[in-house]
């Protein structure tokens, strides 16, 4: 165990599983590619060492996030991911969408890790550890507890808002601002991946067999018809490939939620095999973008000539986005449908709904992996040059194994894939992956998928018209919603800070004393009985009446006065006469530091405002009644509130501390002096901090107007 913060059991525990390991691997192997493909498609780009820092720092926090044992340390390394995605995805800083996407997307992930956090630590709070081993053990506990609702919607929170699903999905497609190596590697194996696998470590802690489970079913059902729909209507590649990239986040979600062996063999088969496929999708996206220098896929076409490899590579990847047979896809795709027919009584309403996805997904696959390719070369794509081994190498070795584990699922099913399972279901299986279902109606499902899926991708140019009908729905979509009420938050924060930070200090005053006059004379009113004791009060003193006119005649004198200097001298005989009623009444130490403070701020007060004008009299009769109603009400509630304590008993039980431990502890006499530096030592030190700050402005100020009057 590596303590780190032992005392609130907080420890870099890390731990390596089926699970884990399969996104590690998919961190480390496709991002080795990235950093590949990155250093030619980026040569040219400014701050490229900047790019392979916020990288770095991804890749780190992602392997962080996935190997972590203990719920901080998971959060920890989730916000890092949040944090790095946001440099990443606004690496074009000068461009205001990408700026606007890089927000958008740090501010809803940002707001699932609060609520992920809080989930965290109720867990922890019941369970009594941040261990996630431990955790497997005390699933009856969190179940069986009244904050089980809350925990499933703060999971769920966090949870839905990385892994992009409806209604959180918006900010996916907004991401693809990015250069396209971030959006193959943060979409489609890493960041909208980290939610996925959120969901899949929690499911055998937190399932409950009904309310997580059909919480999953339908959200990830949603999402996953939602995004399959939007991507067939899209002509940018980028664009189809993130709405396809929603649907798929969805597909995995919905499989864990059905929860059975079959759903689970799919969900993490189908993690492994839309991260291989997807990767070489945006991969191929950028070559396209780089050579043509357009994604828009009715002003391509015909580029097989120019890129073979590429060509083949993209091809083998939409045929396994499409399931087409001796791919990976169509491996899983068979697993999805086993795993909804599965299913009691829904089962068939649940396949028609994996159908629909699939033939949808089948289709936007081929209009991204295949249509730029076929087709009569354009006449201005006819000298284009081919790309150079650093843009088509990592696409082919990606399509490379999407084929060798189609024809050969025995390799990533005996080598990672099974104790992925394990990981997730807590239990051994007999399940296996196999090329060969037999004539069923799984099979019979899967072909018909492929053709609706081709007939789809042929006559998908009459769907493209359709879109700007698609487009008129955006006013009420989440997205819309989303940013209208952002706008109304900021509106209303323009409306409060204009209302209560405008800049004048009066007013801040102002506020700050009705409000405590308003809240302690409320409390006062209601609670207390107001009673005044006269009996123990001291006889008024013909010098202390004297002092006390001195005080009231100098308080008049600097309302009434037009010069500031006239009107600071006041202040100081106030002061001055408090000090000597603390004289009077025996506390000479007290007096002495009253006097010094006012002689300093008397001092302080001339030398900065000696050369300003004189005071603008107030002529509005309404705010100078205002200001006296305030100020009068003011001088009461602390009238009032000192009567009221002469009547309780004085409760000495501190000051008796400070008496018997000043010198024992501190070794001082002055019990005074004792409290200030040693007792409250840190609250002194920032009081002198605080007026050191003061003091600096003050000069600054002084050396201001210095300055302006040289330059006049």
């Amino acid at each position: 165990m590596n303590k780190w913060i032992p005392n609130l059991g907080i420890n870099l525990d890390f731990k390596v599983d089926g699970l884990s390991l399969l996104f590690a691997l998919l961190i480390t192997g496709i991002g080795t590619l990235i950093y590949f493909y990155a250093s030619y498609y980026l040569k040219n780009y400014p701050n490229q060492s900047r790019f392979y820092c916020y990288l770095t720092m991804f890749l780190g926090a992602m392997l962080g996030l996935v190997l972590s044992d203990n719920l901080i340390t998971i959060f920890i390394f989730w916000e890092l991911t949040s944090i790095s995605s946001f440099f990443l995805i606004g690496f074009n800083n000068e461009d205001e969408a990408s700026r606007k996407s890089a927000l958008t997307a740090l501010g809803i992930t940002g707001l699932g890790g609060f609520f992920l956090l809080s989930g965290f630590l109720l867990i922890s709070n019941l369970t009594g550890t941040y261990s996630v081993d431990a955790l497997l053990n005390s699933s009856e506990a969190i179940q069986s507890s009244p904050l089980y609702i809350g925990i499933l919607v703060m999971i769920f929170a966090g949870a839905f808002t990385k892994s992009a699903q409806f209604p959180f999905h918006f900010w996916l497609p907004g991401a693809m601002q990015a250069p396209t190596p971030v959006s193959a590697y943060l979409h489609s194996a890493t960041m909208v991946k980290a939610g996925i696998y959120i969901l899949a470590r929690f499911s055998p802690i937190l399932s409950d067999g009904y309310i997580w489970n059909n919480t999953l079913m339908i959200v990830g059902g949603i999402t996953m018809i939602y995004g399959a729909f939007h991507s067939i209507f899209r002509t940018d590649m980028k664009s189809i490939l993130a709405y396809s990239t929603i649907s798929a986040l969805g597909i995995i979600v919905f499989l864990l939620g059905i929860g059975t062996d079959y759903a689970i063999y799919a969900a993490v088969t189908f993690i492994l095999v839309h991260a291989l496929y997807k990767a070489t999708l945006f991969l191929v996206t950028g070559i396209v973008d780089h050579t043509v220098h357009t994604r828009d896929i009715t002003k391509i076409q015909g580029l097989w000539k120019t890129m073979p490899l590429v060509a083949i590579a993209s091809l083998i990847a939409a045929l396994s986005s499409a399931g087409i047979p001796l791919t990976f896809g169509f491996i899983s795709k068979d697993l999805v449908y086993e795993s909804t027919l599965d299913v009691p009584q829904w089962g068939l309403w649940l396949t028609g709904l994996a159908f629909v996805t699939n033939v949808f997904l089948a289709c936007s696959g081929f209009l991204a992996g295949i249509k730029p390719f076929v087709g009569k070369t354009l006449p201005n794509h006819s000298e284009l040059k081919s790309s150079g081994i650093f843009l088509w190498l990592p696409v082919v070795i990606l399509s490379s194994l999407t084929l060798l584990f189609g024809l050969l699922p025995s390799i990533a099913d005996l080598g990672i894939l099974k104790y992925s399972f394990e990981a997730v279901a807590q239990e051994s299986t007999s399940l296996y992956l196999k090329i060969w279902h037999g004539f069923n109606e799984v099979l019979m499902v899967s072909a018909l998928t492929i053709l609706l899926g081709f007939i789809l991708f042929l006559f998908n140019r009459f769907l493209r018209p359709s879109l700007q009908n698609v487009l008129k729905l955006e006013s009420i979509s989440p997205k819309a919603i989303t940013e209208s009420i952002s706008e109304g938050f900021r509106k209303f924060a323009f409306i409060y800070t204009r209302l209560m930070h405008n800049g004048y200090l009066r007013n801040y005053i102002i506020s700050i004393i009705v409000f405590i006059t308003l809240l302690v004379g409320y409390r006062l009113l209601t609670t207390v009985s107001l009673e005044v004791n006269t009996s123990d009060l001291s006889e008024f003193r013909v010098y202390e009446l004297t002092i006390f006119v001195i005080i009231v005649v100098a308080i008049f004198y600097t309302i009434r006065t037009r010069s500031r200097l006239a009107a600071i001298s006041s202040i100081g005989i106030v002061g001055y006469g408090i000090c000597l009623i603390f004289v009077f009444y025996g506390a000479p130490d007290l007096a002495m530091t009253q006097f010094t403070i006012d002689t300093l701020t008397v001092v302080l007060f001339v030398l900065v405002l000696f050369k300003l004008p004189s005071f603008m009299i107030m002529r509005n009769k309404k705010i100078r009644f205002r200001d006296a109603v305030i100020s009068i009400s003011f001088g009461l509630l602390i009238m009032i509130i000192t009567l009221q304590s002469l009547i309780y008993p004085a409760n000495k039980d501190i000051s008796k501390f400070y008496a018997d431990n000043a010198y024992v502890l501190a070794k001082g006499k002055n019990v005074v002096n004792v409290i200030l530096v040693d007792f409250r030592g840190f609250d002194t030190m920032i009081e002198t901090i605080v007026l050191s700050i003061a003091a600096l402005g003050v000069f600054g100020l002084l050396k201001y107007r210095s300055i302006n009057e040289e330059a006049d």
